[in-house]
């Protein structure tokens, strides 16, 4: 049994994994697939939660601080994976993401779907299996919602965290970039759950998504770790103002893995490892607002905790349950000590 100490300290990370990632989709949402001009002329600079306006394309009626699909989903994949033990249960979690489908229409939220899950999973319900349904899925709907494989999984072997990211993928996000996408973020997690600095978080992303390329259908498109190499390199000693216009002009903030992932590993290095101020800086980007929050926050909020997290904006988040996300934390951290040799979980 691991030492009450320490895993609190990984629950803390965990936590401030779960809740980071809130944070950024909450920021983002009511400027997603705007862009940076248009947010500028509707809301000036966002630092802080703003409702949608009244004819968001898509954000329209939900509040301030409103949470979106990517951490309704990454808290529906996080119980999937608790329930389904050693082996993840695909029929699970299909069956979990179609009910979620159900209660987002009734919402009259569906438009808030990535368009790689909406495609899989009309498909799905037209009859094709859950193993093909994915199998043309290579936007970032598996890297927003990947960070409870990264809290459940221990770093080492990488190869085992990867091929667990692979399996959650099948239904929606079978394919080379998606996979490589949602490694790179399980990994990074990984990292800072067992203690790891955001500085070196890239470096196991960037190792992850090499392993994660193989994996899935291949469909052409730029190598993911090379994408997120190439984005660090080149925000790299730059300005805020000059870094945040390099994401926007040349890595590219659209649904595309290959623009939104790498530009969260850059948001991450431009916010040097900070939560709040990563989900300011997606949030001012324009294109996919949201998820780049979501997992450029996700990943500063596990290497940094929930102790670090500004205390008065997880008040005024929506949507979310903070005991019952404390809830998840703690389980799948048990989960990821029960995965460990002798319940021990290397310091990266």
């Amino acid at each position: 049994m691991p030492s009450a100490e320490r895993f609190s300290v990984e629950t803390d990370r965990a936590l401030g994994a779960l809740i980071g990632g809130a944070l950024g989709d909450a920021l983002g949402m009511p400027t997603q697939i705007l862009s940076a001009a248009q947010i500028a002329r509707t809301y000036g600079f966002v630092d802080g939660f703003v409702s949608a306006t009244a004819d968001h394309p898509v954000s329209r009626g939900l509040a301030a601080g409103t949470i979106t699909d990517d951490t309704e989903q990454a808290v529906l994949l996080a119980r999937v994976l608790l329930q389904s033990g050693r082996h993840f249960n695909h029929r699970l979690w299909v069956d979990a993401l179609l009910g979620w489908e159900r209660e987002v229409k009734a919402r009259g939220s569906y438009d808030l779907l990535g368009p790689s899950t909406k495609r899989a999973l009309d498909a799905i319900n037209a009859g094709v299996a859950p193993e093909e349904a994915g199998r043309a899925g290579d936007t970032n709907g598996a890297a927003m919602r990947i960070a409870p494989v990264g809290i459940a999984t221990p770093l080492s072997p990488l190869e085992a965290l990867v091929s667990r990211v692979a399996e959650t993928c099948r239904a929606t996000h079978n394919t080379n970039i998606a996979i490589a996408s949602a490694a790179a973020v399980a990994a990074a997690v990984s990292h800072g759950v067992s203690g790891g600095s955001w500085k070196d978080a890239t470096d196991q992303a960037i190792a992850a998504a090499r392993l994660g390329a193989e994996q899935g259908y291949w469909i052409a498109g730029p190598d993911i770790a090379s994408r997120i190499a190439w984005a660090r390199e080149l925000v790299l000693g730059k300005s805020q103002a000059d870094a945040i216009r390099l994401i926007v002009e040349l890595v590219g903030t659209g649904v595309a893995s290959q623009q939104s992932v790498p530009a969260a590993f850059a948001v991450l290095d431009v916010a040097d490892g900070d939560p709040w101020k990563a989900a300011v800086i997606s949030a001012n980007l324009g294109g996919d607002t949201d998820t780049i929050g979501a997992i450029a926050a996700g990943i500063a909020g596990a290497c940094t905790g929930f102790a670090n997290l500004p205390a008065a904006q997880v008040a005024r988040l929506r949507g979310i349950d903070l005991e019952a996300m404390r809830q998840l934390a703690e389980d799948l951290v048990e989960t990821r000590l029960d995965a460990s040799p002798d319940g021990k979980d290397a310091v990266a």
